[in-house]
């Protein structure tokens, strides 16, 4: 086993800032050119895919200085200074912004290795610690440089590289695999009660097949009992979540034990269910504030700022003012057919683009119209998507362990606690 060594960033990697604003203004930025990553842009320590804002071959040329390669570690500059992402073989040739640092490591370093040591709490919470600023933190060169690192021999990073990487491989490949479940039940729903090609009586598709079709507010709409079109709150107990005082810091908790309490931001980070919340309430502040309970299968929708997130909750939780609870009440609606519902409704149609974000409360939510069919369709198309969303949520539950996993193995392996095979 190989000894353990301490030093800082600046010692074992370059690192680099982003193009100062006059060398990139806005009015540059195209759709579908060079790709030019933000802080916006990076999502569980990765950077996500994207086309806007890209730059033209000519501008890529003239900033070569700022030209990603594959291995490299991007850093935000400033407000969450403390994140961070690896750069992937197809980002090679992408650029950073203005907003970013980049980590471009030396021989001794594994760029995986210094990767997941970066993600470390303990780590992140010092680069916070050492950033300026009084009122938005920022880091720049010299900062970074100075961050300490603790480091094995090459060989026994990679393998320690490895064993995270693994564990990461399989949660990622989970999460695809709900996508494409979800995409799945999507389809289902459009061809269902969009196209209206259920099966009919005889097991052909309903409208193709020359079904009766009568008009609505929604459209043309199947003829035939049960088929209606009403309003979300007509069929749906519809509530919103409460936060108490934020200056009173006793009812608020970062305690697994305690309720977890829902915000728009875990509503992002989430996929179809809901697990993980940043924070909790303690049980004496859902008594003292009357904070509504939402009940485990309920779908829940961001409704204030950032409009129509949609999720279904895995067990008892509470929530922010700015998520609606949208309980069912009439057994011609189920949860599946909620949620799917809600993720291709157009909520821009609740108000204007310019005041969507304020437009939208309570009641707008209560008055969307909804198309509700006779009981015979909805059962037959519950037991349709049934095992693909039994399926999520027991890929979601095996996420959260192999999470949990890494997790707990990130500090013991980065500080030798465990040791790894070489």
């Amino acid at each position: 086993m190989s000894e353990w060594k301490e030093t800082t960033l600046g010692k074992l990697a370059e690192v680099q800032t982003g193009p100062f604003g006059s060398q990139l203004k806005n009015e540059q930025y195209i759709t579908g050119g060079t790709p030019v990553v933000t802080v916006e842009h990076i999502k569980d320590f990765l950077i996500e895919d994207f086309v806007y804002p890209s730059v033209t071959c000519e501008d890529k040329n003239r900033l070569s200085r700022y030209i990603l390669k594959s291995g490299d570690i991007v850093f935000s500059r400033v407000g969450s200074v403390d994140l961070s992402a690896l750069v992937k073989e197809h980002q090679d040739g992408w650029l950073f912004s203005s907003r970013m640092l980049r980590v471009r490591v030396k021989e001794k370093l594994d760029t995986n290795f210094l990767s997941y040591y970066l993600r470390q709490p303990s780590i992140r919470q010092f680069i916070i610690n050492i950033s300026v600023g009084s009122t938005m933190p920022s880091i720049n060169t010299e900062i970074l440089k100075s961050l300490p690192i603790i480091y094995c021999s090459l060989q026994e990073q990679k393998s320690i590289a490895d064993v995270l990487s693994c564990l990461d491989a399989r949660i990622e490949n989970l999460r695809r695999q709900n996508e494409t479940l979800e995409a799945i039940a999507q389809t289902l729903f459009k061809h269902w009660f969009i196209d209206f090609e259920f099966p009919n009586a005889d097991g052909k598709p309903y409208k193709s097949s020359g079904g009766a079709m009568i008009p609505s507010e929604l459209g043309e709409i199947p003829e035939g009992e049960g088929w209606r079109v009403g309003t979300l709150g007509e069929f749906t107990d519809i509530s919103i979540g409460r936060t108490p005082p934020r200056k009173e810091t006793e009812w608020f908790s970062i305690n697994s034990q305690d309720i977890k309490w829902i915000s728009i931001r875990d509503m992002g980070d989430c996929g179809v269910y809901i697990v993980n919340t940043s924070e909790y309430l303690t049980q004496e502040a859902v008594n003292k504030f009357n904070i509504p309970i939402i009940p485990e299968d309920t779908v829940i929708l961001s409704f204030k700022l950032t409009v129509g997130r949609v999720a279904i909750t895995t067990e008892e939780m509470l929530s922010n003012e700015a998520i609606a609870h949208i309980k069912i009440i009439d057994n011609c609606l189920n949860t599946e057919y909620i949620y799917l519902f809600l993720k291709q409704y157009n909520f821009s149609s609740l108000g204007s683009t310019s005041s969507i974000a304020t437009a939208v409360n309570s009641k707008s939510i209560k008055s969307i119209s909804i198309l509700l069919s006779n009981k015979h369709c909805v059962v037959d198309f519950q037991k349709n998507v049934n095992s693909i969303f039994r399926k999520i949520k027991l890929n979601t539950k095996q996420i959260q362990t192999l999470t949990k996993t890494r997790d707990a193995l990130l500090p013991k392996l980065m500080s030798g606690q465990i040791r790894v095979e070489i």
